[in-house]
C-alpha cells in the first residue's frame, strides 16, 4: 500500500513521457494513441459489464462504461486530428498534446486495472523509450572507458534511426500502426490466456 501512489505516479509520468517521445514523425504518435485509446475502451466495456466480466474472468468494474465512452471520444478526437497531422503534416501536436494523451492512456490504464499490460499495448511507446535510455547510456559509458561515446542506434528515438537507415517517414508510421495493432490484439487475448 505503500508503493501505490508512487508506481501510480510512475506509470502515469512514464507513459506521459513515452508518448512524448514518439511523437516525433508525422501521424506517428497520435494513430497509436487512437488503437491503443480503442483497445482500452474495449477492455473498459468488457470489465465494466458483468456479464463479459464473469465470462473473461476478469475483475469487474461497475461504471466503467463511462470509460469506455471516455475512450471512444478519445479514439474519434485521434482520427480528426490524424487526418490534419499524417504526412505531411499540416498541423503538429506537439509536447502540450503528446504529454497530455500519454497521461491519458496511463491513467485509463490504471482506471481499467490493467497498469502491468500497458508495456505490451504500448510496445512502440517502450520501444522509444528503451533506445532513448539504452543509446544515453551506452554512449556515456563508452565515452567514460574509452574517451569517445558511441552509439547503438544512428539516432534514438528509433523512429529517427529508421529514418537515417533510409526508410520513408511515412513507411515507418505505417509499419509503427501495424505493430501497435499486432499488440492491441495481443493485449486482448491476454484474458483468455492467463
Amino acid at each position: 500500500s505503500y508503493f501505490y501512489i508512487p508506481l501510480m505516479v510512475f506509470i502515469i509520468t512514464a507513459t506521459s513521457n513515452a508518448v512524448n517521445l514518439t511523437d516525433g514523425l508525422d501521424g506517428l504518435a497520435i494513430g497509436t494513441v487512437g488503437i491503443a485509446g480503442l483497445a482500452i475502451g474495449l477492455i473498459a466495456y468488457l470489465s465494466g459489464n458483468e456479464i463479459f466480466s464473469r465470462y473473461l474472468d476478469i475483475i469487474y468494474l461497475p461504471g466503467n462504461g463511462e470509460l469506455a465512452v471516455y475512450c471512444a471520444a478519445l479514439v474519434g478526437a485521434s482520427l480528426g486530428f490524424l487526418w490534419f497531422n499524417s504526412y505531411p503534416a499540416q498541423v503538429f501536436m506537439g509536447d502540450t498534446g503528446s504529454l497530455a494523451l500519454g497521461g491519458a492512456i496511463g491513467t485509463l490504464s490504471i482506471l481499467i486495472k490493467k497498469e502491468f499490460l500497458l508495456p505490451i499495448l504500448g510496445g512502440i511507446y517502450f520501444l522509444e523509450t528503451i533506445s532513448v535510455i539504452v543509446q544515453r547510456y551506452y554512449f556515456k559509458y563508452t565515452k567514460k572507458k574509452y574517451g569517445e561515446g558511441k552509439r547503438i542506434f544512428r539516432m534514438a528515438p528509433i523512429h529517427h534511426h529508421f529514418e537515417l537507415l533510409g526508410w520513408k517517414e511515412p513507411q515507418i508510421v505505417i509499419r509503427f500502426y501495424i505493430i501497435t495493432i499486432i499488440l492491441a490484439i495481443i493485449s486482448l487475448a491476454s484474458f483468455k490466456i492467463r
